[in-house]
């Protein structure tokens, strides 16, 4: 196996100290011209890469932002990643970007990995409901931030949408349409988000002067098409259906339109279908997906850029950069109606 090559290897090569091949590599500007030429060749010429973990070890920086999510098979969380990762290139680092996979034992060890690797800071969208995890991260003294999930203390910052605003509109408009009774697809009750999307429901439904039975709730284990679909059959097995549905995310949507589709019902004539998340996806369904928009990739944006200023405030403490305040960032959601709400269309 050959080995790699140091920068010892560079500066015998080029005939220079490792000190001048430190600068060349960290500060150019300060290598005389001809010296940084024959410095580069060499460089060029063993394929010498720079080991950034000893780099970092050095100055006690990294240049990785980590990146935590319920579900990268989720459309919605490759947005997310793609708005954290465009804010994060701004600042000249990369983002390790990892899927808990709604399981709170990945997204422990995913949060062990992290600290070992010394991140800059965490981006965090919670699988584990009783937040032990991040408890456990905190001794760590690396700065986090909650993604799609509103901070509870003043501890930490956070960006979500505003989830109760987002169910009320799914099932305002539903109520609106004529539908008096609504199924709600609602994922695992552990998570905010379909608590928060439930009672936002409700919310809607009181105001039409419906009570809370008008909702009739379908748990699934999951937040994906397969859960989408068996929720889908329990549907159909209902003997006084409600006429329309409500769900969680557009996957659990998707699946249920799967389902009822299979079994010869007609969405939107038989049953009106409404998804959350507004994935690329809903739009290009079979019958285009009524959805409630999350702004995804505005959400990874605004949440790194909240974690790169907690971080500069970390280490320019001493060099009179501001004392980082945490913030709660809620942003509104947007209903888009399309032919799956909207009967006779």
């Amino acid at each position: 196996m050959a080995q790699s090559v140091g920068i010892k290897d560079v500066a015998r090569a080029a005939g220079v100290s490792v000190g001048t091949v430190s600068n060349v590599i960290n500060r150019p500007e300060s290598v005389a011209i001809e010296t940084r030429a024959r410095v580069q060749s060499a460089i060029d010429r063993l394929g010498y890469v720079r080991s950034e973990s000893a780099r970092q070890l050095r100055a006690g920086r990294s240049r990785i932002m980590g990146l935590l999510v319920l579900d990268m098979g989720n459309p919605f969380f490759v947005d997310v990643a793609r708005g954290a990762e465009r804010a994060a290139r701004q600042a000249g680092l990369g983002v390790m970007v990892c899927n808990s996979a709604q399981d709170a034992s990945e997204e422990a060890d995913y949060l062990s990995l992290f600290a070992e690797q010394r991140v800059r800071g965490v981006l965090l969208t919670p699988a584990d409901a009783t937040g032990r995890n991040i408890e456990s991260f905190r001794r760590h003294n690396i700065p986090f931030v909650l993604v799609d999930r509103v901070a509870q203390g003043a501890t930490e910052c956070s960006v979500s949408v505003d989830d109760v605003a987002g169910g009320a509109l799914a099932v305002r408009h539903l109520v609106e349409a004529g539908h008096r009774s609504v199924a709600y697809v609602s994922g695992p009750p552990g998570l905010t988000q379909v608590r928060d999307r439930r009672t936002g429901a409700l919310n809607a439904l009181a105001e039409a002067g419906l009570g809370p039975e008008a909702l009739r709730e379908l748990p699934t284990e999951r937040l994906d098409v397969a859960a989408g679909r068996d929720a889908g059959a329990r549907l159909l097995g209902l003997a006084d259906r409600p006429g329309a549905v409500f769900c969680a995310n557009d996957l659990l949507a998707l699946g249920v339109l799967q389902a009822l589709y299979a079994a010869g019902v007609s969405v939107p004539d038989d049953l009106a279908l409404v998804g959350y998340d507004d994935i690329e996806f809903a739009a290009a369904a079979a019958v285009p997906l009524t959805s409630v928009r999350q702004p995804a990739v505005t959400m990874g944006a605004l949440a790194a850029q909240l974690l790169l200023e907690e971080t500069e405030a970390q280490t320019g403490a001493t060099n009179g950069v501001p004392r980082h305040e945490h913030r709660r960032v809620v942003l509104q959601p947007e209903l888009v109606v399309r032919r799956s709400s909207l009967p006779g269309r």
